[in-house]
């Protein structure tokens, strides 16, 4: 199997799983690696005859999902969207939570890979805002679909890349050294709920004050499905409550009921009118 073969597989095949090529340009050697890897387990010639277990075997439909599934994360991932959320953001719910004599700001973090970003949350709240909102509890939903990925997420333990952009003393203080692993020290794993779960299918209960779906919903699925989770998005804001997609993502036009923020790209208000 060359890139030229897999490359038109997947221009085939991804649509027919409410996947867009044009999010898997960029990683289509991962995929394409995955893909050998997982026709050699099955003993299946070449794409050709793949095509026709695809086609058979539901099982395997879910399999081949498993294998375009990108889990690229990292602490602090986009600087100016984590300063933003600390400097301006956060205080702000935290300030509106706090008029309704509300304890807790509610975080859904969408596809969490392995944790990075809802732990992100947690030592950012712990170790610059929970002082000036001593009465608010900040409590995180984590989903993602690959359980693989969750078990990594609750033993939170990282190498050096993942880490790279955390301030350092930061570091050396949500973390302790286990032999080449950082690993989460217990006061930032607190509140912090990880939960299986194919966004397309299920979604937490409740509302949000705060949700992330960052490069994940808005760069790999077909616009239909976009449309279809971005609206149930909204759903589980709360009034005023705030959408973070990616820096380089863009909502669907059709989609109504959030505005931009004017500080950093990929932050939505969920307002009656636009604040800019």
């Amino acid at each position: 199997m060359n890139d030229r073969e897999c490359t038109e597989f997947l221009q085939e095949a991804l649509p027919a799983r409410g996947l867009r090529w044009a999010g898997f340009r960029k990683v289509r050697r991962l995929v394409c690696k995955r893909l050998g890897k997982r026709l050699r387990e099955l003993g299946v010639a070449d794409l050709a005859h793949y095509r026709i277990v695809l086609e058979r075997d539901a099982a395997e439909r879910l399999a081949f999902d498993r294998l375009c599934h990108i889990p690229i994360s990292r602490f602090y991932r986009d600087r100016g969207v984590f300063n933003t959320l600390s400097n301006d953001v956060l205080p702000r719910l935290a300030q509106r939570a706090s008029a309704r004599d509300q304890q807790w700001l509610r975080v859904w973090s969408a596809g969490c890979a392995s944790g990075e970003e809802p732990y992100t949350l947690r030592i950012l709240w712990e170790l610059a805002l929970k002082e000036r909102f001593p009465e608010i509890e900040l409590h995180v939903v984590a989903t993602d679909v690959e359980p693989g990925m969750l078990r990594r997420a609750r033993a939170g333990c990282y190498g050096p890349s993942s880490l790279s952009d955390l301030p350092e003393d930061w570091l050396a203080l949500a973390f302790e050294r286990k032999g080449e692993l950082h690993c989460l020290r217990e006061a930032f794993r607190s509140h912090t709920e990880f939960v299986q779960q194919d966004i397309r299918a299920a979604m937490p209960d409740g509302a949000f004050d705060l949700i992330l779906c960052r490069n994940f919903v808005f760069t790999y699925f077909e616009l239909a499905v976009q449309q279809t989770v971005a609206a149930r998005l909204v759903e589980h804001l709360q009034p005023h409550g705030v959408l973070a997609i990616g820096i380089h993502e863009k909502l669907p036009a059709t989609l109504s009921g959030l505005h931009p923020l004017c500080t950093v790209p990929g932050l939505y208000e969920k307002t009656g009118q636009a604040p800019c």
